[in-house]
């Protein structure tokens, strides 16, 4: 299969990143983190104005009806910029798994207009609400049945603008739902965040690495920090066709292998592009004040979040013996 991006998919994800450039989104995450949600919302209604919270919305619910390859595209661009929010529940789960449900009709509207966003809670794999305080649409959704819930005492991530809270069950509101389908998307989209940090990582070490000097010249220029550097690239353009593969997959139908394979390729490479960037960095990267430890933070928190890298391992496996 001979696979590459549309010119209007990659006027998209210009688009994304020109906004998130001028946003000053590093204030937005801090902000975030300290419970003061104004400069994120501030970020996410004029990426609804994009129509990012709308891709897979069904049309007749306000939404895009996009592919998964436009959601991939799209959550490269906000994994680059480390945006903060409970995107990947709201642009990705929710959609998925309401499908053309009755709760779907009062809840997706305003989720693809970005008036609303969206906190999920699936055990095994998503255990606590991401960001439940500021969610107006909290869903606990087991074995098929979707339930709303109420949220707990917020409790601390390593990613400090993750902010999970333990969710207590409320009434029924959708049944017979493919909660399968939304784990392939939530997984997918993780993946696309995790390459787009992981892309981040590598063009803030490299420029670093021209800056920085030791006995006289840059660090970039000694081949041990080449090779490094070279490696994060590798695993990098490697995992992407894994993610844009598995999201054409996933389109057409069931994806787990393909989705569980882009995902594991994805992790492993963002977190090689942090350990690596810490390391050209230095002792400055580990100061807080640096930005660097914003996309640190981030990647570790993301590796396991909708499924740990030894879950979707096992999925591969499962899908390769049978």
């Amino acid at each position: 299969m001979r696979f590459t991006l549309s010119s209007e998919q990659r006027q998209f994800a210009a688009s994304i990143g020109e906004l998130l450039a001028a946003a000053d989104v590093p204030t937005a995450v801090y902000a975030w983190g300290d419970g003061n949600h104004g400069p994120g919302l501030k970020i996410w209604r004029s990426l609804a104005d994009l129509g990012v919270t709308g891709l897979v919305v069904p049309s007749r619910f306000g939404g895009l009806d996009a592919t998964p390859v436009d959601l991939a595209v799209a959550f490269e661009r906000l994994g680059y910029h480390a945006v903060p929010g409970p995107w990947v529940e709201s642009a990705a789960a929710v959609p998925a798994l309401l499908g053309e449900t009755e709760a779907a009709e009062r809840l997706l509207p305003g989720i693809a207009e970005g008036e609303v966003l969206a906190s999920v809670v699936l055990p095994p794999h998503v255990p606590y609400g991401l960001d439940a305080d500021v969610a107006g649409c909290r869903i606990l959704a087991h074995g098929g049945t979707v339930r709303e819930f109420t949220a707990g005492a917020v409790m601390s991530s390593v990613d400090k603008a993750r902010r999970l809270f333990p969710a207590s069950p409320g009434p029924v509101v959708a049944t017979g739902t493919d909660v399968g389908r939304a784990l392939d998307s939530a997984a997918l989209a993780i993946a696309a965040q995790l390459v787009g940090a992981g892309r981040w990582l590598l063009d803030t070490s490299v420029a670093y690495a021209k800056q920085r000097s030791q006995y006289g010249k840059p660090i970039g220029q000694y081949q041990a920090v080449k090779h490094l550097l070279a490696d994060i690239a590798t695993r990098l353009e490697l995992a992407t066709p894994l993610v844009h593969g598995a999201a054409v997959t996933l389109a057409g139908g069931p994806a787990p292998r393909d989705v569980s394979a882009a995902r594991v390729a994805a992790a492993d490479a963002a977190y090689l592009a942090a350990r690596t960037a810490l390391q050209v960095h230095g002792a400055i990267g580990y100061a807080e004040e640096h930005p660097l430890g914003l996309w640190l933070t981030k990647v570790r928190a993301l590796v396991a979040a909708w499924g740990t890298q030894s879950f979707h391992r096992g999925r591969v496996l499962a899908a390769v013996a049978a």
